[in-house]
């Protein structure tokens, strides 16, 4: 995230602002994020087949923004997110085709 950006204070601001509504939504929505990571976090660590859909689902969303963003410009690290989203989200695929073809 973009430290000159609003939204990594935006707990800050909700605490300045309590009646913004736009705040608690964003806020809201970086909670439900991380709680979403870290229950992904825990199935995977768990050996969760949930958590391995849930993996691959998550990982995939991220492609098509990827993409984009190299048709904006190329650059290393763009084209390295894209690759190793790509390699992470193959091998999840690759992991629930091995358990349900085993």
């Amino acid at each position: 995230m973009n430290a000159g950006k609003s939204y990594p204070n935006v707990f800050n601001r909700i605490i300045e602002d309590t009646s913004n509504a736009q705040l608690w939504l964003i806020g809201t929505l970086v909670l439900v994020y991380a709680l979403l990571r870290f229950a992904e976090a825990y199935g995977l660590w768990r050996g969760r087949r949930w958590a391995e859909w849930l993996a691959a689902l998550s990982g995939s969303i991220y492609v098509p923004v990827e993409i984009y963003e190299l048709t904006r410009g190329v650059s290393g690290i763009k084209v390295g997110a894209l690759l190793l989203n790509a390699a992470i989200v193959a091998y999840m695929c690759r992991v629930l085709w091995r358990g349900r073809s085993g």
